[in-house]
């Protein structure tokens, strides 16, 4: 089956001349750092005082990554190549390396000061280099490299899998669906691009338990090529700022869910550095719902567009947040029960057993007990029926006699146990600051 680009071959355009505004290098870095838009909505700055990921490591499968790019220098493992080329660190297409940036640049210069700086900075970078390029002559994707790479990349310890792709082989069922339940079952997110066709969210994006990320643009608006459907958040994906070794000045600006998944997949990585304990289901947890609609007031969880809201890491970071069964609020299918999804932790998760089973047992008496003042009530409507019979209008003991005052009062059904925290959705997350 083929495969559509998820990054858009319009979009991309190499950061050199007007837009730079002059070709020495050093003001042509800092004028790529001032591009970043997406760090600037995001407030990074007093992000960075919470998490910056450090001891988190990113799979990036995609088209390899420049490890010798100066933003990217020290970010990037070993990795392994897939594309039977041998070398993890050679980038011909530069969107894996464009990825890496928005996650785990450190930028360079003073202070890191210039060039593309990462949402993650102190992330490191698995890479994983796969034929997904624009460079191949079909256009189409490896799928049993980058299904191979999905495991090897937990295999290697990756805690975040960015899968800047999409791959109609990947449906439920597939080799390519297993591998992804591979990752998911030894605790790894799963992040994927929505696409970038303005139809619905494509494989594997749309598997369950993927965060699937469609793209919003600097007015935080939806974009207009995003896929929509099934999505789990949005985030910052067009005209961002990128690394890219393919072009003269090194940098790039693109569209697409390609980046949005980028910086989704940093956010993750900011999560699981500051909260460790946390299983990948719970980390989902928390970027779900610190997500926020922003100023598209009306819409409601889950919209075809904007999914949850748009992911804000200071918020994901600082929001008190229960942390919620271990499994996660996307996985379909689960064994948890809806109150346990809500958001609660497992000790709320066995009160709330407790009460149901208590609830049970007291619906059990209240059952016997209206059996038995059920007999009672026919008992004596048989016994006036034959003192009619009997007595006709002689007004016998018990003729014209009213039957009891009816039924006795039952108490009400017991409401529902209280929900230790909205959900897993039902609360539209706060209207609040990045």
């Amino acid at each position: 089956m083929g495969v559509k680009r998820v990054w858009s071959t319009t979009g991309v355009v190499a950061l050199t001349g007007a837009l730079l505004l002059t070709t020495a290098p050093h003001a042509a870095a800092d004028d790529v750092r001032d591009a970043q838009w997406p760090l600037t909505v995001y407030d990074a700055e007093k992000v960075w005082r919470s998490s910056q990921g450090a001891g988190v490591n990113v799979a990036v499968i995609d088209t390899g990554v420049d490890a010798s790019h100066p933003d990217l220098t020290g970010q990037v493992l070993p990795g392994k190549d897939f594309t039977g080329a041998g070398d993890p660190h050679k980038d011909t297409v530069g969107h894996g390396t464009s990825m890496a940036s928005l996650i785990a640049g450190h930028g360079h210069g003073a202070n890191g000061s210039a060039g593309v700086k990462g949402l993650a900075p102190k992330a490191k970078i698995l890479p994983v280099r796969v034929n997904a390029t624009r460079g191949t002559i079909d256009g189409k994707i490896d799928t049993a490299a980058w299904t191979a790479g999905v495991r090897y990349a937990v295999q290697q310890g990756a805690s975040v899998i960015n899968l800047s792709l999409d791959d109609s082989s990947a449906y439920p069922g597939s080799k390519a669906a297993k591998a992804i339940e591979y990752a998911q079952s030894h605790d790894v997110v799963v992040v994927a691009a929505a696409g970038n066709d303005a139809g619905t969210v494509n494989y594997p994006a749309a598997l369950p338990g993927v965060v699937a990320v469609s793209a919003v643009d600097q007015a935080l608006n939806p974009w207009s090529k995003s896929n929509t459907g099934n999505v789990t958040v949005a985030a910052p994906g067009v005209q961002v700022a990128q690394a890219d070794p393919t072009t003269a000045s090194g940098y790039a600006v693109a569209d697409g869910t390609s980046g949005s998944t980028a910086y989704v997949s940093a956010i993750v990585a900011l999560l699981r550095s500051k909260y460790p304990d946390l299983s990948a289901g719970q980390i989902v947890n928390r970027l779900v719902k610190s997500a926020s609609f922003l100023q598209h007031e009306g819409k409601k969880a889950p919209d075809r567009e904007l999914g949850y809201g748009i992911a804000r890491p200071g918020t994901a970071l600082t929001m008190d947040i229960p942390k919620g069964p271990k499994q996660g609020p996307l996985l379909k299918g689960s064994s948890t029960s809806t109150n346990s999804a809500a958001g609660s932790d497992d000790s709320d998760s066995t009160t709330q057993a407790k009460k149901k089973k208590k609830k049970s047992s007291s619906g059990n008496l209240l059952l016997i007990g209206g059996i038995a003042a059920a007999v009672v009530i026919v008992g004596i409507l048989v016994a006036v029926l034959r003192s009619r019979r009997n007595g006709g209008n002689n007004g016998g003991p018990g003729s014209g006699g009213a039957a009891p005052g009816g039924y006795p009062s039952q108490p009400g059904a017991y409401p529902p146990a209280p929900q230790q925290y909205p959900g897993p959705y039902s609360q539209q997350p706060p209207h609040q600051g990045q």
